[in-house]
């Protein structure tokens, strides 16, 4: 008899569950590599026994036990072949059964562990990289496209921040006032990365994983309430909310995807509009405006617009303006480019554009045509526009994205024959 796949309430425990259970092995074993290598395994066999036997009535402690009874297992050889060290003997000597372990457990340890993989010992893009691979349970392959780089380099980043966290010994606790304030900056990257993975799926057959743009929400409203007076936080918080409350009109009825001039505005979930508005809204009269609230500035707009054509362009182009002096994001310089041309008109936007074909950043990246050819398009060079449609496409992992381009260029190419 073969198991059925999990099923989405399933999938979406073993998700939330994740980081808790690691928190706690860690917190035992002080191994951060082989805690998640045994946490990994915990997640794997619940993936093939839950469909079969059902969930557990406690499947957190399911969890726990099994990650460490494998992470005991784990020990017990190492002690058998290397006897004579005494760190390996001190480890087996703290073993604790997974009830022990369990009764450890904080009810901030996905937090606690969000910050210890923003620890001072690794470089700001390892930590991000390290806390979407334990935290957000992105693959490598995600989180090297998020990053740009190749997969290979993004293992071996990952690898190396696990020793880093290991040798520094840094304690699993929540950080003092001091720590939190130097690691926040890279606790919010990550967040944002999670829910743009999420939002946007960097490859697969699907658009959209929900799962991870709201675990990045949680996990945002977990900082928020820790730190409730940052502005950045409220901001990025804000930010999410806005963006994810799109979500339901972002695909058609076959996970097709359906650009925000073409979305049914009425299937926008106005809950979170009301929420993200009202975040945004009470911080950035606060004097000290971030980058995060500026693009939860920009997300209000188009939200607060009962149709497309009714988009306040000039104030988003404003907002756009005072990101690209705080920012040298490429993807910043992208969305400028957009707006520059719904104000200025498309020759504008194909001149910003220009300027950034020389970033090594955007270097292939199926955004940069995509965005050249909807500005083509919108200037009447149809020609153009379908071989750029053509060249995204092919750069683009993501099935919906890229069955979208070339719809896109089969219609232009129907318009120009008929």
């Amino acid at each position: 008899m073969t198991s059925s796949p999990l099923d989405s309430r399933a999938e979406n425990l073993l998700r939330e569950l994740a980081p808790q259970v690691l928190g706690a092995v860690i917190r035992r074993f002080r191994d951060f590599a082989a805690a998640e290598d045994a946490v990994q395994e915990a997640l794997v066999a619940a993936a093939v026994q839950w469909p079969r036997e059902g969930i557990p009535d406690n499947p957190r402690g399911w969890l726990i036990q099994v990650a460490a009874r494998r992470l005991t297992d784990h020990l017990r050889s190492e002690l058998a072949r290397r006897r004579r060290e005494n760190a390996v003997a001190m480890q087996v000597d703290q073993l604790a059964s997974a009830r022990d372990i369990e009764n450890e457990i904080d009810p901030d340890d996905t937090l606690i562990l969000l910050f210890m993989c923003c620890h001072a010992a690794l470089t700001p893009s390892s930590a991000i990289a390290l806390t979407l691979r334990a935290v957000g349970g992105l693959t490598t392959a995600e989180i090297a496209n998020a990053f740009l780089t190749p997969e290979a380099t993004m293992a071996q980043r990952i690898s190396r921040a696990k020793q880093s966290i290991k040798t520094s010994g840094v304690p699993f606790s929540l950080p003092t006032n001091e720590e939190r304030a130097q690691r926040l900056g890279a606790v919010l990257h990550v967040l944002y990365l999670i829910f743009n993975e999420g939002y946007t799926s960097s490859a697969g057959p699907q658009l959209q994983r929900s799962q991870l743009s709201q675990e990045a929400i949680r996990l945002t409203r977990a900082v928020h309430n820790l730190l409730p007076d940052d502005s950045e936080v409220a901001g990025l918080l804000a930010l999410m909310l806005l963006t994810d409350a799109r979500r339901a009109a972002r695909t058609g009825p076959d996970g097709e995807l359906i650009p925000l001039t073409k979305q049914d505005r009425t299937l926008w979930d106005r809950k979170e509009i009301s929420e993200g508005v009202a975040l945004i809204t009470a911080t950035l009269p606060k004097g000290s405006i971030g980058a995060y609230q500026l693009q939860a500035a920009v997300a209000a707009v188009h939200d607060e617009a009962a149709r497309a054509e009714d988009t306040d362009w000039p104030q988003i182009l404003a907002l756009y303006d005072l990101l690209k002096r705080m920012s040298d994001n490429p993807m910043v310089m992208l969305n400028h480019a957009i707006a520059a041309a719904m104000v200025r008109g498309p020759a504008a936007g194909l001149e910003l554009l220009n300027a950034l074909d020389s970033d090594g950043r955007l270097s292939g990246h199926h955004r940069l045509d995509a965005v050249r050819a909807h500005l083509l398009e919108m200037g009447g060079d149809h020609e153009a526009a379908i071989a750029h449609y053509r060249i995204a496409a092919g750069r683009t992992a993501s099935l919906p994205e890229r069955n979208y381009l070339m719809t896109q260029a089969a219609r232009l190419r129907e318009d120009s024959a008929g």
